[in-house]
């Protein structure tokens, strides 16, 4: 097999053509970031109470309409209840004073039957104020989450097939064209019901078009500038994206007007299309190589540099051609002994990176009163993260960094129970350290993943090893959730979670300064779960790799 970077070496690393498509695959990644976590707006609960239809009632019985109860410790009117409004009118009328001649605590009551009126000082309207997702509908509002995290998880499954058998760039554009309609479709919702299945379709198409792109920069790049794409270039492009989301939300305080001013951004990416290129690499895994060829000329005369009058000479085109006869499928990522114990690590470490991710991203409102601050302060702590892992990849082993961010991770979620209730400043620090691990953690394992399988299972891998850190993602909403009986469980939980991840990737395969593996031949094997022994009578012996 050749060395396809070897070959392709004559057009560059970084020249005009590189520049080119380093900048406008990032800057069709800034959507994305402003569509991920829009349901932090969109679907955020403000305050609200029973509505009080216009009764003759007096001041005093108007104000003491709502009884008060305790909730996370603190006195306030409830939400979900109000007294008998036949009952009170009748006090009413009979002169009589709350608190003072009736005791509120023996009155009946009853549910919101006129609806709810919601507090307006942070947001216009979100989907829960236009659907009354509140009190016995409640459930509904996380739901939401998970289903358009359930998108992302449908996206990942179907995006490596559809790529590795129609091509990156195709998907790449038909996903965006979708996620831009289904935003557009979310604003014209009438129900929840609607807004739930276009969010969801929103969701497949946001991973599957961030996989895509992240593949086809990765495959069309080339050495350090692939590895600046893929760790730091992609990663900043979402930040960016995720920082304009507050300042979006702040301005716009209308969930309608907030996606509908989101909707631009991802429809105009659309006319990128012919500016950026097939991959060559998998026009090359797929016998295509003529169309492989006529690109890299292209290139060449964008760049400035001649082409060799023969590219890949006929014992190359020999064996790409018969390569491209074996179709490969899901089913051989766990083919091999070797390859199965990687993918089961990095299905593994996936997980618990999206789990922790997502978990600690819809947490944020805790952070800080304000939403937009929270936003901003998660969305920010990002751009630090993509650096270190940047910086990591450029100068540092895989196996051993990857490691030394889940045992960080994981020592800062201990820690945060063991902070003092004055110290409040502390365990905001150690929750976005947190975050700061799993953002890193995800950018570090984009590019980990990406260098240990081969072309012809690249994409079809960074989307199937993703189904199960989908999964994670998916039950994210309801993580701190469980915090209800015990404050500090759902940081044990995942610091626990983390700590055994970290372990795990002991066992991965270092592939820091090696070049991308073209065939599953090519691949590097697992670390053995056994060590190698030595005495000063024996030998050195080889430990052959063991069994899962």
């Amino acid at each position: 097999m050749m060395n396809y970077e070897s070959v392709v070496a004559f057009v560059g690393q970084w020249r005009c053509f590189q520049k080119l498509i380093f900048f406008l695959l990032c800057t069709s990644i800034v959507p994305n970031g402003l569509v991920s976590f829009n349901i932090v707006f969109v679907g955020d609960n403000p305050d609200h109470h029973c509505r009080i239809p216009e009764v003759n009632l007096t001041q005093e019985w108007l104000n003491a309409t709502i009884p008060e109860e305790v909730v996370n410790g603190k006195l306030g009117r409830s939400k979900c209840s109000r007294y008998r409004l036949d009952v009170i009118r009748n006090l009413s009328d009979q002169g009589l004073v709350p608190g003072r001649d009736v005791n509120l605590t023996s009155l009946e009551q009853e549910g919101c039957l006129d609806g709810w009126t919601y507090s307006k000082e942070t947001y216009q309207s979100t989907i829960v104020t236009e659907f009354d997702l509140v009190c016995s509908n409640q459930w509904k509002a996380p739901l939401t989450s998970t289903i358009y995290l359930l998108g992302l998880l449908v996206g990942a499954l179907i995006t490596g097939p559809l790529s590795d058998r129609f091509g990156r760039k195709p998907v790449f554009f038909a996903m965006m064209a979708v996620q831009a309609f289904s935003v557009l479709i979310q604003v014209l919702s009438v129900s929840w019901t609607m807004f739930s299945i276009f969010f969801c379709i929103n969701g497949i198409a946001r991973i599957s078009s961030y996989i895509s792109c992240f593949v086809l920069g990765t495959e069309i790049l080339t050495g350090k500038v692939r590895v600046l794409f893929s760790s730091l270039g992609i990663s900043l492009s979402f930040a960016m994206g995720y920082m304009l989301l507050p300042l979006f939300a702040y301005f716009l305080r209308d969930w309608k007007s907030l996606l509908f001013a989101i909707f631009p951004a991802h429809f105009m990416s659309l006319f990128l299309w012919w500016f950026v290129p097939e991959s060559p690499r998998w026009l090359l895994s797929q016998g295509r190589v003529a169309e492989a060829d006529a690109i890299l000329r292209k290139v060449a005369r964008m760049n400035n540099v001649e082409a060799p009058e023969i590219i890949f000479d006929e014992t190359t085109l020999t064996k790409e051609k018969t390569t491209t006869r074996v179709q490969h499928n899901v089913f051989d990522l766990v083919k091999t002994r070797h390859i199965r114990k990687i993918t089961l690590i990095i299905c593994l470490v996936w997980f618990t990176l999206r789990f922790g991710y997502y978990g600690l991203t819809l947490n944020t409102s805790q952070l800080h009163a304000n939403p937009y601050i929270s936003c901003f302060m998660s969305a920010a702590i990002e751009i630090p993260a993509y650096v270190f892992a940047w910086l990591a990849l450029q100068y540092c082993r895989r196996r051993p960094v990857t490691i030394l961010v889940f045992f960080t991770g994981s020592l800062a979620l201990f820690l945060i129970q063991l902070v003092p209730e004055h110290l409040s400043g502390l365990a905001v620090a150690l929750e976005l350290m947190g975050k700061f691990t799993f953002t890193a953690g995800v950018c570090l394992l984009y590019v980990y993943g990406a260098e240990i399988y081969p072309t012809v299972l690249r994409s079809t891998a960074t989307g199937t090893c993703g189904i199960l850190s989908r999964v994670g993602s998916s039950v994210a909403p309801f993580l701190f959730s469980i915090g209800d009986s015990f404050e500090y469980l759902p940081y044990i939980l995942l610091g626990t979670l983390t700590l055994a991840t970290g372990v795990a990737s002991f066992f991965l395969p270092e592939t820091f300064g090696k070049q991308l593996p073209q065939s599953i031949e090519e691949m590097p094997k697992a670390r053995s779960l056994k060590c190698p022994m030595k005495t000063k009578k024996d030998p050195p012996k080889v430990i052959s790799e063991s069994p899962l």
